[in-house]
């Protein structure tokens, strides 16, 4: 495995960044991550072009004549990473054609891409995808295509300014303006990224003073769930050019805002289009899943505070894998919290069809099918960033093996051995190419309250900051840090005094026993309705006053694909009972009676399972009287 050279910034932003992105490549997944992006290969991403017409040859992203709008970037900034992450040589060739395309689009002005399509916003994706391919590659084609195409845009962007969804999501032509600038110099490309500041939605002034504290009912870019997901790392960004408090702060008041009035247990706000309250039976869309994933990325990136990376592994070990079938080829448009059914039936949604919650090719729209292929593969590209002072930071634990330069050139690897997170254990054998000294920053989740690092066996004190933890000493190759963070259970409270189970960084559900009928469609990506057995309940409260001693934990083999409640990993039994007036409503679990409930009902025994193993479930109860 080739060591990869980490960027040494030639020029330096007004606020700079706290720890630096890998380049592509610099990490590769192994163990059970691994697994889930070979089960990713097998399904959706590397088998969609020959299924669905969007991505077939006639893309207008491959000089076809067919659809020449996001969908073909979308697609491409997620096949592109899962290839060279997987090292997969069929994959790349996959991915060959859009980029050779891409790069032959470009016309002698700069612009590029298909020709009567003139929207910036698709073009601030393929950017991204052209970034990551540079730094997989080292092509150099890639930096003079996007300064010529850059000059365009500045050269145009005042008669055309942004409009419509390129409005809402400036913010990801102002991260490529900004690595671009890193490695040039080029004064023009921090002017563009203030004009685009100023023609993109005001996210600082709305996450500072946030005004959609409702369920949302009218059409704005600034509710709708996608849009918001991207607009978090906006007010960040911009901090990096201006240092100024209000950009810096914004970003965290947007989401501790969000999480008051729209989140859900397993870490995403919710938005069935739009933004939609904190009732469990209200979606989320996948789209918005991927695309918060990314934004937590760089929010950790700019700032070094493990908050976000909380938050992140929240997101990624929860809500990604519940709204995609196991084998990855059905997916949802929209998921609930608490999901008793996945059916083609009318539900509370602020702006869905009626299909959304079903698994499928192109359930209600087909944004999702094109741009879900980004989650896994971005997450495991940024398990790890460079720190300053030659250091590296952990900053989401998985199983992975990084290549990397440290102390200001010596080659290093990093091997890390886990089955987090259903497991608490971490190991890392570090392996510098000679003896040198360097800072390991280790990230400690705020739900740990016993944190325990050991460099070759013996104890370091921990002094955690802004949720890491500095390992600063004389690496020597074979050197080994062991990571244990003790996994408690935990009752989350919700709405209505109702609890929500978590341990360590995983939410926890009751399965529902589930019964797949397919739909329309062919396979491999039909489409499906999922109900529960005849008799299965779902009502269910926690007894014994919903004390989370009262739940015993047992643990299985991690298999390949551990996001299956039949092979979970871990379980939790849990007592309940069931709750005769919590019932069905508008064809999803309805509004959870106010705890403490009263019920008559024989207690029962209840195993839970981790949320995203389960595609129907429960994962927000009641509590009953003691």
């Amino acid at each position: 495995m080739t060591i990869a050279h980490r960027l040494q910034p030639a020029y330096r932003l007004p606020a700079e960044p706290a720890f630096e992105e890998l380049p592509l490549g610099s990490i590769l997944p192994s163990g059970w991550l691994k697994d889930q992006l070979v089960i990713q290969s097998k399904g959706f991403t590397g088998r969609l072009p020959r299924h669905w017409d969007h991505l077939g040859p006639d893309s207008g992203w491959l000089g076809g004549p067919g659809e020449r709008w996001e969908r073909g970037p979308y697609y491409i900034d997620g096949l592109l990473p899962l290839a060279y992450l997987l090292q997969d040589e069929a994959l790349m060739a996959e991915a060959h054609p859009w980029i050779e395309w891409t790069l032959r689009s470009q016309q002698p002005d700069g612009q590029f891409g298909p020709a009567d399509e003139e929207d910036w916003w698709p073009r601030m994706v393929m950017v991204k995808a052209l970034i990551q391919y540079a730094e997989a590659t080292e092509d150099e084609r890639v930096v003079p295509f996007l300064l010529n195409y850059f000059r365009y845009q500045s050269a145009h962007i005042e008669e055309r300014p942004l409009r419509d969804w390129g409005k809402a999501r400036g913010g990801e032509a102002i991260l490529s303006l900004q690595w671009l600038y890193r490695r040039t110099g080029e004064r023009f490309l921090l002017e563009l990224a203030a004009t685009i500041h100023a023609q993109t939605e005001d996210w600082t002034g709305l996450f500072t003073d946030f005004p959609y504290w409702r369920y949302q009912t009218k059409f704005d870019h600034r509710i709708h769930v996608v849009n918001v997901a991207m607009g978090l790392k906006e007010p960040a960004l911009y901090f990096l050019m201006s240092n100024r408090e209000e950009h810096r702060a914004a970003s965290r008041k947007g989401i501790e805002a969000l999480m008051r009035y729209h989140g859900q247990l397993h870490g995403m706000f919710s938005g069935d289009e739009w933004l939609a309250g904190t009732h469990p039976s209200q979606g989320v869309e996948l789209c918005a899943v991927v695309e918060y994933m990314y934004t937590l990325e760089h929010l950790v990136r700019i700032f070094g505070d493990g908050w976000y990376g909380d938050i992140l592994e929240r997101v990624a070990y929860n809500a990604l894998p519940a709204t995609i079938s196991a084998d990855w080829t059905s997916h949802q448009y929209v998921q609930q919290v608490n999901q008793i059914k996945c059916t083609k039936e009318h539900r509370n949604w602020t702006e869905n069809r009626d299909d959304a919650n079903m698994f499928g090719l192109e359930p209600n729209f087909g944004c999702c099918t094109a741009n879900m292929h980004q989650g896994w593969p971005k997450f495991a590209a940024r398990l790890w960033m460079g720190a300053p002072d030659g250091g590296v930071a952990l900053i989401a634990y998985a199983p992975c093996a990084v290549n990397t330069e440290v102390a200001g050139g010596v080659d290093a690897t990093f091997e890390v051995r886990t089955e987090y997170p259903f497991r608490d254990a971490v190991e890392i054998e570090v392996r510098p190419s000679r003896a040198c000294r360097f800072p390991l920053k280790l990230r400690m989740p705020a739900w740990c309250g016993r944190p325990q690092v050991r460099v070759n066996g013996a104890d370091v004190a921990l002094d955690i900051v802004s949720g890491f933890a500095t390992v600063e000493r004389e690496w020597a190759p074979g050197d080994r840090v062991t990571v244990s963070l003790p996994m408690e259970v935990a009752l989350e409270k919700r709405a209505n005094d109702a609890v929500g189970v978590t341990r360590g960084p995983l939410v926890y559900a009751l399965p529902l026993p589930e019964r797949w009928s397919r739909r329309s469609g062919n396979l491999p990506f039909a489409d499906w309705e999922i109900v529960p057995a005849p008799g299965a309940a779902w009502n269910y409260g926690l007894t014994a006053g919903g004390k989370s001693g009262a739940f015993a934990v047992e643990e299985a083999e991690v298999r390949e694909q551990p996001y299956l409640a039949e092979q979970a990993p871990v379980r939790l039994k849990a007592r309940a009972k069931r709750v005769a007036q919590w019932r069905e409503e508008l064809n999803s679990a309805g509004e959870l009676p106010p705890s403490p409930v009263a019920s008559t009902e024989a207690e029962e025994e209840i195993v839970l399972v981790p949320y995203a193993s389960a595609k129907l479930r429960i994962a927000e109860f009641p509590v009953t009287k003691e």
